[in-house]
């Protein structure tokens, strides 16, 4: 994903602006179905925004695409090596994300993230598209899932559809997981239509 040569907000700043004409999207109308204000949505797309993981995440669903379909960079080359220090962080109200890898297969996209969940904190998320996995490395995450809560530790892992509101939360020290989420790519590329 984002790397030396392109910064988080310029991806997302082309990414946004082409998956928002290619479902006929007026900035109104994302912004009325992401929540997002139309002069934010206009400084994203012009690569002047600064962009959260709560705007990324309410932009997926609203236009039903996955993550990196709003982040990706070109195709990576077939030997792929992602360094920690190259990649940029997206941060939300709890959590750092680095993007580390979207790969596609058929007709599943898949995308990897070093997931850090900051100390004593908690990161909220209404839903987006596709499935999400975890897998703890250091620490305990609580995470809770359209109102179920439970408790991982390290090498434990949590699985659910993304669409269901949920968080991750740090109750003491901060966590280091590994995030997947994996789409179902017919579904992530179709226009969405009004009827």
């Amino acid at each position: 994903m984002a790397g030396t040569d392109e910064s988080i907000r310029a991806l997302l700043a082309g990414n946004l602006k082409r998956a928002r004409e290619r479902h006929g999207l007026s900035l109104s109308e994302l912004s009325r179905r992401s929540g997002i204000g139309k002069a934010t949505l206009s400084q994203l797309e012009s690569g002047s925004g600064n962009p959260t993981i709560e705007t990324v995440f309410s932009l997926s669903r609203a236009l039903d695409v996955p993550i990196s379909a709003l982040l990706d960079a070109p195709a990576p080359r077939p030997f792929t090596v992602v360094r920690a220090a190259e990649v940029e962080v997206l941060s939300g109200e709890g959590v750092d994300l680095r993007a580390l890898r979207r790969i596609t297969s058929g007709d599943t996209t898949v995308e990897l993230y070093d997931q850090r969940v900051r100390a004593r904190s908690r990161q909220k998320s209404l839903g987006h598209a596709g499935t999400e996995h975890t897998v703890v490395q250091d620490g305990v995450l609580l995470v809770t899932v359209d109102g179920h809560r439970t408790e991982l530790g390290p090498g434990d892992y949590v699985g659910f559809d993304g669409s269901l509101p949920h968080s991750y939360e740090a109750a003491g020290e901060a966590v280091r997981s590994v995030l997947l989420l994996h789409y179902r790519t017919t579904a992530a590329t179709e226009p969405v239509h009004d009827h």
